[in-house]
């Protein structure tokens, strides 16, 4: 495993600067739609307001439960573990719009592990400047027990405040990407009717969530969960990036393509991510090229700065 280079003692990339100001941020954001007009930008309004709760809709739950049970809802209750590899390419632009959350330097392919049940995840990046290591725990919503984040940039810890923030947003967000409804079912978030809307063709139905906690360390994001209204398995997700200062207030969506039943479960084999607020730009294509489940490893095997244990061996090739 190649060492981060001594230049940069606290282990963390030079990507990862001090905190930016919002308002440095949000004139890179409109440098860049000047620049680039063919995105275009999103209207004034974000599609995802966050302001005040809703009454929940016992009908909109059991939709998004609907679509949990047709992505394997039973077995997936069972998984005490998910080891999957994926491989993927990053688009121009965004990691120059985002790049501690990019951090587009060590984010090639990559291993990663889920404990489900307890809200874990912990990722194992490997990119052109290096390798990168993420652990992180979501919060059950009490103050007893906040969510937990670890990063390690070549086996040595980092300090960076944003480093560490961001990287939390971005673990729990690939936990939603991976398993759609099941990430989102049982957990007791506010749930509206959003409408119908068409994705790459499909009719479907939306599901809005408020998820609380949210993404990483936020408090609160907002979900629409796009399901397909012939087959009930969700096509997109999209969402709010309130775990990050210089994130708060944008929009991103994913949406799944070629899905396949393994273990009695429905997984995205391949995925598509942009941001869509306040400017549309195109940010990571990926695809599964690894996949097993039920090792039986606990927590301590994934805390870094390496896997160790069951958890430390490949993903099952596919």
């Amino acid at each position: 495993m190649p060492a981060i280079p001594s230049a940069h003692p606290s282990a963390c990339p030079p990507e990862s600067p001090l905190r930016p100001a919002t308002d440095l941020t949000r004139r890179r954001l409109l440098l860049a739609g000047a620049a680039l007009p063919a995105l275009g930008l999103a209207g004034c309004g974000t599609p995802l307001a966050l302001m005040g709760t809703p009454t929940h809709d016992p009908a909109a739950e059991r939709l998004l439960q609907q679509s949990a049970d047709e992505h394997g809802w039973a077995a997936y209750r069972q998984l005490r573990d998910i080891n999957v590899r994926y491989d993927g390419t990053w688009r121009p632009l965004i990691d120059r719009i985002q790049p501690v959350v990019v951090d587009k330097g060590y984010r090639g392919w990559s291993e990663e592990r889920l404990m489900p049940q307890a809200g874990m995840v912990a990722q194992a990046y490997t990119g052109p400047a290096g390798q990168k290591h993420v652990w992180w725990q979501r919060s059950d919503g009490s103050a007893q027990r906040p969510g937990e984040v670890a990063v390690w940039y070549g086996g040595q810890p980092c300090t960076s405040a944003d480093a560490r923030t961001a990287s939390a947003l971005v673990a729990e967000a690939y936990g939603l990407f991976l398993l759609g409804p099941l990430w989102l079912a049982g957990q007791g978030h506010v749930m509206q009717m959003g409408g119908t809307a068409r994705v790459d063709g499909r009719a479907c139905r939306v599901v809005q969530v408020w998820k609380r906690p949210g993404l990483g360390r936020a408090t609160l994001d907002r979900v629409a969960v796009f399901i397909d209204t012939d087959l009930g398995i969700t096509r997109r997700v999209q969402f709010t990036l309130e775990g990050f200062d210089s994130t708060q207030g944008a929009v991103a969506e994913t949406d799944t393509f070629e899905h396949q039943r393994r273990f009695g479960v429905l997984w995205p084999m391949r995925s598509y991510e942009e941001v869509v607020h306040p400017l549309r730009v195109p940010a990571h294509d990926w695809h599964i090229t690894g996949l097993d489940v039920n090792r039986g490893y606990d927590a301590t095997a994934l805390r870094g700065p390496v896997f160790t244990g069951a958890a430390a061996a490949p993903a099952a090739a596919l």
